[in-house]
């Protein structure tokens, strides 16, 4: 089986999750000063300070377990949030499923990605995505590992850089 196949009923369930009207969590709507959200999963975890730039929060989906060699996430980020640089030395697949961002591999110019797109990151490959400065961003992160290792974090993505981004 190809991998557009293996794909079809995830992304057919993914566009039925997308179709029902979720419930709003008031830690999330507190977050987002009184507007209402639309997400399909609940806020989670502040991100760590270290590894992304401005307010990101991760809400675990799938822990790696013995039948499955991957995690996944839904992971939200606030206008101007970011990741820090890193790689996955298995690669990575970004579900775009609400908002506006941007998605930036080292040496290439930054890609602008919307709700319903979806991002395959190569394996050991330096990148960066969040959110645009006017959107809020959420995507689901599926990220394979190799032996104990799914990331290797790297320095904060800069100002600068995230302003070339934006133009």
């Amino acid at each position: 089986m190809d991998r557009t196949t293996t794909f079809l009923p995830l992304i057919a369930a993914l566009g039925l999750l997308l179709s029902i009207p979720a419930c709003t969590n008031d830690q999330h709507t507190a977050t987002m000063n009184t507007e209402k959200t639309t997400s399909l999963f609940p806020l989670g975890n502040k991100a760590a300070d270290s590894l992304f730039t401005g307010d990101a929060f991760v809400q675990p989906l799938v822990r790696r377990d013995r039948n499955n060699d991957y995690a996944a996430g839904a992971v939200t980020f606030e206008p101007g949030a970011r990741t820090n640089w890193h790689t996955h030395p298995k690669g990575q697949v970004l579900i775009v499923t609400e908002g506006d961002g941007w998605y930036q591999e080292r040496g290439k110019p930054a890609q602008r990605i919307r709700q319903g797109e979806v991002v395959v990151v190569p394996e050991n490959t330096e990148h960066w995505h969040g959110a645009s400065a006017d959107s809020r961003l959420v995507h689901i992160a599926i990220t394979n590992y190799f032996g104990d290792v799914n990331a290797t974090w790297l320095k904060p993505v800069t100002d600068e850089e995230y302003a070339g981004a934006e133009q």
